[in-house]
């Protein structure tokens, strides 16, 4: 179980990203739709915690995320080890600088951060599927490039159980 702390995408991006798992599940990929709790949202994580002090953490990352918005640009796709299949946005200095304010600001919680995380080793992506054998990648590369590139807005922000799919999201201030 870990908690992750992550940007959520508006109605567009969110709508047009669960049409994308719709598609791989009709073609036998199984995607974050079906994965576990069943409760995946669409995301961009910019941190995943494995220990953590829940109410540290959100008072910690409010101010960076509370009334933040991100603009992504979809246009590859890529794989983690063990089949993790996910979309590959371009991120400008803004995102890599909150990425790198959000590790700040969890890490002085006293939480302990996924080493994946941590800032020059954090891979910026979308999770699509996240065990896809290599005989359907063809499948997935295909349904995935029929769709990109993809212009994406990140809106929102919230606290994320990944191992029950609760979602507590960042107040905002107005």
């Amino acid at each position: 179980m870990a908690l992750a702390v992550c940007l959520l995408f508006d109605r567009r991006t969110d709508r047009l990203l669960r049409s994308l798992w719709g598609r791989l599940e009709e073609l036998g990929v199984p995607t974050l739709e079906t994965h576990t709790h069943g409760h995946h949202v669409p995301h961009l994580s910019l941190a995943v915690l494995r220990e953590w002090d829940h109410d540290k953490v959100m008072k910690a990352v409010q101010p960076l995320l509370s009334d933040q918005t991100v603009e992504l640009f979809f246009d590859a796709l890529g794989t983690f080890r063990r089949g993790r299949a996910w979309l590959a946005p371009a991120v400008g200095a803004e995102a890599l600088q909150l990425q790198s304010g959000v590790v700040s600001a969890v890490v002085d919680t006293g939480a302990d951060l996924h080493r994946h995380y941590r800032p020059g080793r954090w891979v910026p992506h979308c999770t699509l599927a996240p065990r896809v054998p290599l005989v359907a990648l063809p499948v997935l590369a295909a349904a995935v490039y029929d769709v990109l590139p993809l212009e994406a807005t990140a809106d929102r922000a919230a606290l994320v159980d990944s191992g029950t799919g609760q979602l507590w999201p960042v107040p905002t201030r107005g």
